[in-house]
């Protein structure tokens, strides 16, 4: 008997489904993802526009809007930034309060850049931290 789910998978809630994507990598916090860009992570801001233009940017990081993200960081893809040299690249991916940030590294994972993780908190853990940020 069909359940009506074209790939026979249960359906799963925002929260289990956080759950399962975040058992499979390690998160940093604020100052973790403020020493991985020292040591040369990059540091991609997902968050859109609105939310950018009214909190501010952090410095350095790569702006890229969530709906854009595996284009742009896929290193076999036409339309990847010139940042995104490797898969073995290191990436902290920042979204607002780290949520969906958690799911764009479980994407992004299966394109194989292993080494993504996110930013537990987003970025009002990092401001919050006291760490910079620009206008």
């Amino acid at each position: 008997m069909s359940d009506g789910h074209r790939d026979g998978a249960e359906p799963v809630g925002i929260g289990e489904l956080l759950e399962r994507v975040r058992a499979k990598f390690v998160r940093v916090g604020p100052q973790e993802a403020a020493a991985a860009a020292s040591d040369g992570a990059l540091l991609v801001d997902i968050r859109y526009a609105e939310l950018r233009e009214r909190d501010g940017l952090i410095p350095g990081a790569l702006v890229v809007e969530r709906n854009e993200l595996e284009w742009r960081l896929d290193p076999l893809g036409s339309h990847r930034a010139p940042q995104a040299v490797s898969h073995d690249l290191r990436i902290v991916i920042v979204c607002n309060e780290g949520y969906a940030s958690s799911l764009a590294v479980a994407s992004l994972r299966q394109l194989g850049l292993h080494r993504a993780t996110d930013l537990i908190g987003g970025f009002q853990a990092w401001r919050a931290a006291g760490l910079p940020v620009e206008p």
